[in-house]
């Protein structure tokens, strides 16, 4: 049985519990204001990159893209403590024919609001080839990759229809290949058009790699960020509804150490 339990409440963070199982608890902080929001999510996932830096030498990071992402990522350049120089980042999906010179690209998006911020270059910054001849061999390229580098803390967010990466509903939740070639939905389509990146919503792309389910699930820490009302039903359906490949997101309900950051409008109908 689910139950919530609310833990804190500081001047301007609701903090609670919701517990699934004895063994998987799912972490909610609800700020104020998504520049609140982005400040805790950069905190707790440079705290897990500190904490592997110390233990191992290195670490391993993803990141995400979208509107959800720009206070978090702001803050997290700017975190105390991590050495960049040892951190190998990949990012989660990219679309299939469009190269970094267009503003929806997810490699220029990460090159001018992360990576060129950063106080050092990092130790590897493995981007998705979304113009790649074989789409299907750069998945197992970043695949391969990856799979030399376990991920310690991934930052994601959640889709208005649900969604992880660009694994839209319903989502594969069988295959293991760590990269997959994926269709988007019309509502994931109409959210890219509705955020600005595109001038129509034909000209958004139906196809993307994305980062597979269960290897974001592989991920030791998922910092997962989603501001906004129209991201509300979506929260509500991963946190409370069941785990559904028709909404991808309520996977979050079985991983370990998941932390879910929302402001006040992202939460409303917790």
């Amino acid at each position: 049985m689910t139950a919530f339990c609310i833990m804190e409440r500081p001047a301007r963070e609701l903090f609670f519990s919701v517990f699934f199982r004895e063994d998987i608890v799912l972490e909610i902080r609800i700020s104020d204001n998504k520049q609140d929001m982005g400040a805790a999510a950069a905190e707790h996932a440079a705290s897990g990159l500190r904490e592997s830096l110390s233990v191992r030498g290195e670490a391993n990071l993803v990141v995400a893209t979208g509107m959800s992402q720009f206070e978090m990522l702001q803050h997290l350049v700017a975190a105390h403590g991590v050495d960049w120089r040892k951190v190998n980042i990949f990012h989660l999906d990219e679309y299939i024919g469009l190269d970094d010179s267009h503003p929806a690209s997810f490699c220029r998006y990460l090159k001018e609001r992360f990576e060129s911020k950063l106080p050092h270059p990092p130790a590897s910054f493995n981007y998705i080839d979304g113009t790649a001849s074989d789409p299907q061999e750069e998945c197992r390229r970043v695949g391969g990759l990856i799979s030399r580098h376990p991920i310690d803390v991934a930052c994601i967010g959640v889709g208005e229809n649900g969604h992880l990466a660009f694994n839209d509903p319903p989502a594969d939740f069988g295959t293991d290949d760590p990269f997959i070639i994926v269709t988007l939905d019309e509502a994931c389509r109409r959210q890219q058009y509705g955020e600005g990146w595109f001038d129509a919503i034909d000209d958004v792309p139906s196809r993307a790699i994305s980062m597979s389910i269960n290897q974001i699930m592989k991920s030791a820490k998922l910092v997962v960020t989603c501001p906004d009302r129209r991201k509300a039903e979506a929260v509500k359906n991963a946190v409370k509804g069941e785990v559904s490949v028709m909404c991808p997101a309520s996977k979050l309900q079985e991983h370990p150490d998941c932390h879910l950051f929302l402001d006040k409008s992202s939460a409303v109908l917790l």
